[in-house]
């Protein structure tokens, strides 16, 4: 039988314990770990393409990703973290939702899914398994709410890691898919340059490029918040450029005295936060693609009326 996701994040943290691995590893062994026929190694989800046992290991290891207790090194590797070390030199018997409750990372993480959405979906990964107080429809919505969630995070990490000058371009690109400055690749480029004073990007607001809007774009770890006295500069700059419309973004939050600040501000000044960026980034398919398209349909009364 294969093992829920749950079952699996023990033993996917104990893969990584000594030295970076490959979740492609990881699958492999556990796969032997497990003893899991043929069958059930092939086994793939209801989109026909990806192995169900692939998948419950790739949540189990984000999950314990958003615990904390492993970070990712390079694509496809991962290794755990001191925390993640010191978890299983305490020799727990198993790791689940309710032992990753107790790390504040996690608890941001549930309160961003939603606490009973987390609660359902991890009490029964998977419909047929089990019964559910939810009708079938609630179920999927929560389970669409609950795999953007982890999503948005995943590349928002990716999104800080990355290069200034990646982010800056990313930040075009999402404004351009956005409709910004018409079809034209022209519309927009990143300034890349020191010395802008302070700005980081333009694009036209249309296609004829009547009206500019300027960029600043701010990649930052999670919890170092951006100041009122950026806003302030990025303020400036724009008045250098007699601008009167500009576009912050940040991978981090905004304090609430830069929010106060872009507010009391004459111009008008878009607040981007990390959540909102990744949010976008889903919506316009930037770093991310659809995987499967499922049609949710019920009866026309009309029709038989």
């Amino acid at each position: 039988m294969i093992p829920d996701y749950q079952t699996l994040m023990l033993p996917v943290l104990q893969t990584a314990a000594d030295s970076e691995i490959s979740t492609k590893q990881v699958v492999e062994i556990l796969a032997e770990e497990f003893s899991l026929s043929e069958d059930e190694r092939e086994e793939l989800l209801p989109s026909g393409r990806q192995r169900r046992f692939d998948n419950r290991v790739a949540w189990a290891k984000g999950y314990l990703k958003q615990a904390g207790l492993v970070t990712y090194t390079k694509r496809g590797f991962f290794i755990a973290t001191n925390n993640g070390r010191q978890v299983l030199s305490t020799g727990p018997q198993r790791i689940d939702n309710e032992f990753l409750s107790q790390f504040s990372a996690f608890q941001d993480f549930r309160s961003r899914t939603g606490t009973m959405t987390e609660k359902r979906l991890a009490e029964a990964p998977l419909p047929a398994e089990q019964e559910h107080h939810s009708t079938p429809d609630e179920v999927l919505r929560e389970a669409y709410t609950k795999i953007n969630a982890s999503l948005a995070d995943d590349l928002l990490e990716r999104v800080r890691s990355a290069s200034p000058t990646f982010f800056e371009e990313l930040i075009i690109e999402l404004l351009l898919g956005m409709g910004y400055g018409g079809t034209s690749k022209e519309a927009g480029h990143a300034l890349g340059r020191s010395g802008d004073n302070g700005v980081d990007g333009v694009i036209d607001q249309d296609p004829l490029g009547v009206d500019q809007i300027y960029v600043q774009a701010k990649r930052y770890a999670e919890g170092n918040n951006v100041g009122a006295g950026e806003l302030r500069d990025f303020f400036g700059a724009l008045h250098l450029k007699k601008a009167t419309k500009g576009i912050f973004f940040t991978t981090s939050s905004f304090s609430p005295a830069a929010t106060q600040t872009a507010k009391d501000l004459g111009l008008r000044i878009v607040l981007i936060d990390g959540q909102k960026l990744a949010a976008l980034m889903i919506r316009y398919n930037i770093g991310c693609r659809t995987e499967e398209v499922l049609h949710l349909k019920k009866v026309d009364e009309d029709f038989f009326g």
